[in-house]
């Protein structure tokens, strides 16, 4: 029996291709996930405080302070009676019976009614001052009261609606914007329309005004009045060429207008005498926006 030897061979352990493509790999793929952490972070805190939100500014107004609207224009008073410095002129009874129920009307559609009759109604003189005469312009006075000058919204601002937009656009309009009619009626009544843009708006009445504090505004020309007379006739209202047509406007399109206002020019309220707004289209509503005013000289 012959034997025969058996060689034995030690194994080595060696990278392969595999190897070092797989490591590169994975270091690779490290260093970029800690490149991209690194960017992160760097981004994260050079970042910009949040600001904080804003808060609604409420722009709060004293207008009047000047008897006479400004020094360059005063009251004139035609009167054989000698001159004194708050003069109204002699009137007979009739006169004074005619006027207190002229301003009496329009005293009972806001508590603020004094004050805002001398621009939205031309009910003719308040009796508050001596009889006599007083040498002057002859224009109407332009301010009143006891504030820090300058003349209230609803004497200086006038809006413009586009007055070759159609009826149904005219609604969408005063409806976007929350505005509500109203009608003075011959019988003593406050008729309010909203919701303008049903095929009925709807109607309610009162008897007085003295609870209406919203800022509100008069027609003082174009061409829209009649349609307003049309809204009115939908609902079943009866209004006719002597009907005073009010638009009241809610508080906060009113502010929405102040700061229209102000970012225009960036004037005071005193400085101003006359803002012009007009209504355009602004994606699926409508905008107001500022085309002129008129400051004081």
């Amino acid at each position: 029996m012959s034997t025969k030897s058996v060689r034995v061979v030690t194994p080595v352990m060696r990278e392969t291709l595999y190897d070092l493509v797989s490591s590169w790999t994975i270091s690779l793929f490290v260093a970029l996930l800690l490149t991209c952490g690194a960017v992160v972070t760097v981004w994260l805190t050079s970042r910009l405080p949040k600001p904080p939100d804003a808060v609604p500014v409420e722009l709060v107004e004293l207008p009047g302070g000047f008897e006479d609207g400004s020094p360059d224009e005063t009251l004139r008073v035609d009167s054989p009676e000698p001159e004194a410095r708050d003069a109204v002129p002699a009137e007979s009874v009739a006169d004074q019976v005619e006027i207190a129920e002229a301003v009496e009307a329009v005293v009972e559609m806001s508590e603020a009614g004094t004050q805002q009759v001398q621009q939205q109604f031309d009910t003719g003189i308040q009796n508050t001052g001596k009889i006599g005469s007083a040498k002057g312009t002859g224009r109407r006075a332009l301010g009143f009261g006891t504030g820090t000058g300058g003349f209230p919204r609803e004497q200086r601002w006038f809006v413009k609606f586009g007055d070759r937009s159609s009826q149904e656009e005219y609604a969408k309009q005063l409806d976007f914007f929350g505005i509500e009619l109203g009608a003075l009626l011959q019988d003593g009544r406050l008729a309010y329309l909203k919701n303008l843009t049903n095929p009925v708006p709807d109607v309610r009445y009162i008897n007085t005004g003295s609870a209406e504090a919203r800022l509100y505004m008069t027609w003082q020309g174009g061409e829209r009045r009649s349609a307003d007379v049309q809204l009115f006739g939908k609902a079943n209202v009866t209004v006719n060429a002597a009907t005073v047509i009010f638009h009241f406007y809610p508080k906060d399109t009113e502010d929405k207008l102040a700061h229209l206002e102000l970012e225009y020019r960036n004037r005071t309220v005193k400085q101003i005498r006359r803002t012009y707004f007009a209504v355009e289209p602004e994606g699926a509503g409508y905008k107001f926006s500022v085309f002129r005013q008129i400051l004081f000289q």
